[in-house]
C-alpha cells in the first residue's frame, strides 16, 4: 500500500472557528514550503446561517515570510480562487487550493462580505506534500 501519512506535513493556517456578524478578512498563517515541493490549501465550511455571506479566496507568495507578499499568478495554482470561494449554499463542504509556484513562502485570506446577520464556521489547513526528507514527523504547531 501506497504511503501518504509518512509524507506529508499538516499545517493549520486559519484555526477553526464562527465568525458572527462580521466581514472582517481572515489572514492565515504564512506557510513555510520549505523541505517539500507541493501544497494544497484546504477549507472547511460549516453550516452557514447567513443567507447573503459570499467568501473570496486570495493566495499570495513571497520569498520572505514577513513581506513582499502578492497574489500567486494563476499559472502557479492548482484550481482556481474562484472555486475555492463560497456562497451560502455551499454548507459543510470542502474547497482545495493547490500551489505550485517557487516561492517559499505563501499565506492564505478569506474575505467573507455579506456575513452581516448571521455565523460563518470556517477553518483551514495546508498539506505540505513531496518531502525532501520522510518520513515526516507531524509537529503541534
Amino acid at each position: 500500500m501506497r504511503d501518504l501519512h509518512n509524507n506529508i506535513l499538516v499545517k493549520q493556517v486559519i484555526a477553526s472557528q464562527t465568525q458572527t456578524n462580521s466581514d472582517t478578512a481572515l489572514v492565515g498563517a504564512v506557510i513555510d514550503h520549505q523541505g517539500y515541493d507541493s501544497a494544497e490549501y484546504l477549507i472547511n465550511l460549516g453550516a452557514m446561517t447567513d443567507a447573503d455571506v459570499v467568501g473570496a479566496v486570495l493566495l499570495e507568495e513571497s520569498d520572505s515570510s514577513g513581506s513582499d507578499f502578492a497574489a500567486v499568478a494563476d499559472a502557479d495554482l492548482l484550481g482556481t480562487e474562484a472555486e475555492a470561494g463560497f456562497t451560502f449554499g455551499d454548507d459543510g463542504e470542502v474547497r482545495k487550493l493547490g500551489y505550485k509556484g517557487n516561492k517559499r513562502y505563501t499565506r492564505l485570506t478569506i474575505t467573507p462580505t455579506g456575513n452581516n446577520s448571521g455565523a460563518l464556521p470556517i477553518g483551514a489547513l495546508c498539506i505540505l506534500g513531496n518531502a525532501n526528507l520522510a518520513p515526516v514527523t507531524q509537529s503541534a504547531t
